[in-house]
C-alpha cells in the first residue's frame, strides 16, 4: 500500500511539474517578418543588400487606409523596417554609406519618397525622427496588372522593388 502512495505521488508529481514548467509561445504574427536580398539567390551568399520587414495583409483594405499618402510609413508592419548595405551603394541616385537604417516611405499617388533613417530598432514611425535621415530619395510609384495581397519586397539586377495592391515602387541602385 505505501508503495502505491509512493508510486502515485511521484507520477502525479511528474504530471504537474511538467506542465508547470511548460514554455507557452505567442502564436503566429498577422503580418510575418520576410527578408529580401540582393542577389536574391540562396545559392550566392555574399550579399550587397538586405532589407528586413513585415508583411502586412490588405485583407479588403486599400493602401492608403494602411499606409496614408503623405504621411511617413514604417515600410511595413510591426517594427521600421531595416535596410542594410554591405558596400557603400548608390541608392535612387545618391550616394549612402555601408551599414544598416531604418527604412521609411512616404506614399504619393505618382511617386514615394523612401528615407534612410540611423536610428534603428523603431516601432512603427511612431518615433520617427527627420533629425535622423541619412537620405531622401524619390521614386516612380507605377500600377501593376496584378495584386499583391500582401506588400513585398524584392530586387532586380537594378532596382529595389516594393509593391502592395497594384502599386509598384522601384528604386534604382548601384554598387
Amino acid at each position: 500500500m505505501k508503495r502505491l502512495l509512493a508510486l502515485s505521488a511521484l507520477v502525479l508529481t511528474m504530471v504537474f511539474s511538467t506542465s508547470a514548467t511548460a514554455q507557452k509561445f505567442p502564436g503566429l504574427d498577422k503580418s510575418p517578418a520576410d527578408i529580401a536580398t540582393q542577389p536574391s539567390s540562396y545559392k550566392i551568399s555574399k550579399k550587397n543588400i538586405r532589407v528586413i520587414y513585415s508583411r502586412p495583409q490588405l485583407k479588403g483594405r486599400m493602401i492608403n487606409d494602411l499606409a496614408p499618402a503623405g504621411k511617413v510609413w514604417r515600410t511595413g508592419a510591426n517594427e521600421a523596417a531595416e535596410i542594410t548595405f554591405y558596400n557603400d551603394t548608390n541608392f535612387g541616385g545618391k550616394a549612402v554609406k555601408a551599414g544598416t537604417y531604418s527604412l521609411f516611405t512616404i506614399p504619393g499617388d505618382k511617386e514615394w519618397t523612401v528615407v534612410l533613417n540611423k536610428n534603428l530598432n523603431q516601432w512603427g514611425a511612431y518615433s520617427y525622427d527627420k533629425a535622423g535621415d541619412v537620405l531622401r530619395v524619390t521614386a516612380k510609384a507605377t500600377k501593376n496588372s496584378e495584386s499583391l495581397e500582401a506588400f513585398s519586397v524584392t530586387f532586380t539586377d537594378t532596382d529595389m522593388v516594393m509593391g502592395w495592391g497594384t502599386t509598384l515602387v522601384s528604386v534604382p541602385f548601384s554598387i
